[in-house]
C-alpha cells in the first residue's frame, strides 16, 4: 500500500484507533473522510485536525451504509482507500443475558462488526477495481484468534471478519486492490466502556506499530501480543483462553 497521495474512509473515526490512523494518514499526506454515529464526537475530532471531512452514519442500518458508499463515490470519486475500523464490544454473562426482551442490544454488535465491514467491503469492491491502486484495510483483534470468552459476540464477530478477509484478499489477488488485515491487541481505548482497556497498549505507540507495518507492505499486522496470537497454536490457543476468562470471570458475574 502507497502511503500518500491517497483517498481514505475510515470507519469509526472520530476517536481511538480510528482517529489515530487518521491522524498519520493525514500526516502522510492523504485526503481523509471519517464516520462515526454521534456528530458531536466527530466535530471533536474535526477540532483537532481541520483538514478533515466528516460524515454521520449509523453503520449498523444497511440503508446508512449504502447511502454512505453513495455519498463518498459521487463526492469523492478518486476514494480509494476502505479503513473498517468501527466495531463495539460488550461484555456479559450469558446466564443473566436477557436475550428474549433484548436482543436488539446483542445484534447491534453483530451487525456493526460483522455485517457492516461485510456489506461496506463488497460496495467498494468493484468500485475499487477500477483504480490503479486501492487498498480494503480490516481492523479485527487478536481475539480473531483467542477469543475473550466475556465479551463472547465481539470475539466471535472479529474471528468472521478475519476469515471474511481471507477471501476477500484470494478473490482479489489478481487485481489491482490489495488487503490487509490489522489485527490489534487490547489498546488503552474507551472500547467496551471508559476505562476497561486502561492495561493496554498506548494508543500512540500501537497507532505507529501498524503503520511500520504498512511501509513494510505486510498483509496481516499485528501488534504486541497480538503478534504471537496470529500464528498460535490450538493447545496454546486454550490455554490461553482460559487463562483469560479465569483472570477476568468476576468482572460479569
Amino acid at each position: 500500500m502507497k502511503l500518500s497521495g491517497n483517498t481514505i474512509l475510515i470507519t469509526g473515526g472520530s476517536a481511538g484507533i480510528g482517529l489515530a490512523f487518521a491522524e498519520r494518514f493525514i500526516k502522510a499526506g492523504n485526503k481523509v473522510i471519517i464516520t462515526g454515529r454521534r456528530e458531536n464526537v466527530l466535530q471533536n475530532a474535526k477540532e483537532k485536525f481541520p483538514d478533515l471531512i466528516t460524515h454521520v452514519s449509523d453503520l449498523s442500518i444497511e440503508s446508512q451504509r449504502i447511502s454512505l458508499f453513495d455519498w463518498v463515490t459521487e463526492n469523492y470519486p478518486e476514494v480509494n482507500v476502505l479503513v473498517n475500523n468501527a466495531g463495539i464490544q460488550q461484555r456479559f454473562n450469558v446466564l443473566k443475558a436477557d436475550a428474549k426482551n433484548n436482543w436488539n442490544y446483542f445484534n447491534k454488535e453483530i451487525t456493526t462488526n460483522i455485517e457492516a465491514p461485510f456489506h461496506l467491503s463488497i460496495l467498494f469492491a468493484p468500485f475499487f477495481f477500477t483504480k490503479e491502486e486501492a487498498t480494503i484495510i480490516n481492523v479485527t483483534s487478536g481475539l480473531a484468534f483467542t477469543p475473550f470468552a466475556i465479551a463472547p459476540i465481539y470475539s466471535a464477530t472479529k474471528a468472521a471478519l478475519h476469515s471474511f478477509t481471507m477471501s476477500l484478499r484470494h478473490q482479489l489477488s489478481d487485481s489491482s486492490v490489495e488487503v490487509i488485515e490489522v489485527a490489534p491487541p487490547a489498546v488503552n481505548t474507551d472500547l467496551g466502556g471508559a476505562g476497561l482497556h486502561t492495561h493496554g497498549e498506548p494508543l500512540e505507540d500501537f497507532a505507529d506499530g501498524i503503520f511500520k507495518g504498512l511501509e513494510e507492505g505486510k498483509q496481516e499486522i499485528g501488534y504486541g501480543t497480538s503478534v504471537e496470537r496470529l500464528r498460535m497454536s490450538r493447545d496454546k490457543v486454550d490455554e490461553h483462553v482460559e487463562n483469560m476468562y479465569n483472570a477476568m470471570k468476576n468482572t460479569i458475574e
